[in-house]
C-alpha cells in the first residue's frame, strides 16, 4: 500500500496533466486526474484522498466541503488565484484551503492587451477577410491607443503589468484599487472617475460581494459613448444582460470578455455540434464588437509550470511543514487579524 500523498485532482484537461506529470517527474505524489468537475454528486470520486485539486468552475460550497469532509480530505488546493468559488468561512476548522497566488501576471495581462489590440484594429475580420482573398479595408477602420486614457480596475500584479503595457503605447493610465498602494505611483480615482473619464476599462479584480456587478446599468450610464470594455478577471464582474443592452444602445462601443458570469458549463467544452441554450452568451457572441475567448488567458507554458509547481509546493509544505504560505484563512480573509501569520496552519 502506497504512502505518498494522493491527490484527486478535478476538472483535469490535457494540458493540466502534462504540466503536473512534469511537475511531478519524480513521482513524489499519488495524482488521479478526473475529467468531472468537482460538485455534490462527484465528490465521492475523492474519498481516500489526501488532498482535492480544483479550479475556477469547480464548485466547493456547503454540500460539498461536508462530503470532502467526511472522506478525510485534509487539504483542498486551487490551481488559481481567485477563490470565489469557495465558501472560505464554512471551510474554515474543516478543511485547509490554499491557493496559487500567483502564476503569471504576464500571462493575463498580456492575453487583456491582446483582445484589445485585435478588436480595435479589426484583426479577427481581416483574418477571416484575407483567407477568403477579401482585401477590402471598408468597416476595418480602428483608433490609435496613444493618448487615449484607460481605467484600470483593479492594481494587484496583473493590473499593474497591464498598466506597465498601457504606458509602452504611451496612454493615460487611470487607477482604481478598494486598498490603493501610494508607492505604486499609480493615478488612483474614484470608481465613478474611471466610468466617466475612461475611453477603455479594463478589469482585474477578485469577485467578492462587493464587486459583483460593479458594471451594471447605472455605471454603464456614467461612462463615455463608445467605451471598451476588457474583462479577464471573472465573469460576475459583469452584468451581461446590461452589457447587452448597453451595446445595442451604442453606448459600450466594444468588448472582450476572457470570462463569463455563466461559464462554468460552457467554457472548457466542445458545444460546436450542439445548441447553446444560454441566450445572453449566444447574443453576444453574435455582436461584431464583441471578442469572446473560453477563459485562456492563464494559458501559456509558463504559467502552467508554475501552476503546477506551486500547487505541488503548497501540498509539501502542509504536510512536511505543517504550514502553508499560501493558505487561504477566513479569520485573516475577513477581519486582517491573522496571529500566526503563515507560520503555522491556519487552525
Amino acid at each position: 500500500m502506497s504512502d505518498k500523498i494522493k491527490i484527486a485532482l478535478f476538472d483535469a484537461k490535457d494540458y493540466d496533466i502534462a504540466s503536473f506529470e512534469k511537475a511531478n517527474a519524480e513521482g513524489v505524489y499519488e495524482i488521479s486526474y478526473f475529467d468531472d468537475k468537482l460538485r455534490v454528486d462527484t465528490c465521492k470520486l475523492a474519498e481516500g484522498f489526501d488532498v482535492v485539486c480544483v479550479f475556477v468552475n469547480d464548485d466547493v460550497g456547503h454540500e460539498e466541503i461536508d462530503k470532502l469532509y467526511g472522506y478525510g480530505v485534509k487539504l483542498i488546493c486551487l490551481r488559481c488565484a481567485g477563490y470565489n468559488n469557495v465558501e472560505i468561512e464554512y471551510a474554515y476548522n474543516k478543511i485547509h484551503v490554499a491557493r496559487v497566488p500567483a502564476y503569471s501576471p504576464y500571462a493575463v495581462a498580456e492575453h487583456a492587451m491582446a483582445m484589445l489590440m485585435t478588436s480595435i484594429r479589426r484583426i479577427h475580420k481581416a483574418y477571416i477577410r484575407t483567407r477568403d482573398f477579401n482585401f477590402s479595408l471598408s468597416g476595418m477602420t480602428g483608433f490609435d491607443f496613444h493618448g487615449k486614457t484607460v481605467g484600470v480596475v483593479g492594481t494587484g500584479k496583473i493590473g499593474r503589468v497591464f498598466i506597465d503595457i498601457c504606458k509602452g503605447f504611451g496612454m493615460n493610465v487611470l487607477a482604481y484599487d478598494k486598498f490603493p498602494n501610494p508607492e505604486f505611483g499609480l493615478n488612483y480615482v474614484s470608481l465613478d472617475e474611471i466610468w466617466e473619464k475612461s475611453d477603455i476599462i479594463s478589469f482585474h479584480c477578485p469577485l467578492t460581494d462587493e464587486t459583483r456587478y460593479l458594471v451594471n446599468s447605472e455605471s454603464i450610464d456614467k461612462m463615455k459613448k463608445g467605451v471598451v470594455l476588457v474583462n479577464t478577471s471573472r465573469g460576475a464582474l459583469i452584468d451581461s444582460e446590461a452589457l447587452l443592452e448597453g451595446i445595442k444602445s451604442r453606448k459600450i462601443g466594444a468588448a472582450c470578455l476572457d470570462v463569463y458570469e455563466e461559464e462554468s458549463d460552457l467554457f472548457f467544452h466542445d458545444y460546436s455540434g450542439h445548441i447553446v441554450e444560454d441566450d445572453v452568451i449566444a447574443r453576444l457572441i453574435s455582436m461584431p464588437n464583441v471578442i469572446v475567448t473560453s477563459h485562456q488567458a492563464f494559458l501559456t507554458e509558463e504559467a502552467l509550470g508554475n501552476i503546477a509547481d506551486t500547487t505541488l509546493n503548497n501540498v509539501r509544505q502542509f504536510f512536511a511543514e505543517g504550514k502553508c504560505d499560501n493558505e487561504l484563512c477566513y479569520v485573516c480573509n475577513k477581519f486582517s487579524e491573522c496571529q500566526r501569520t503563515h507560520n503555522g496552519k491556519c487552525f
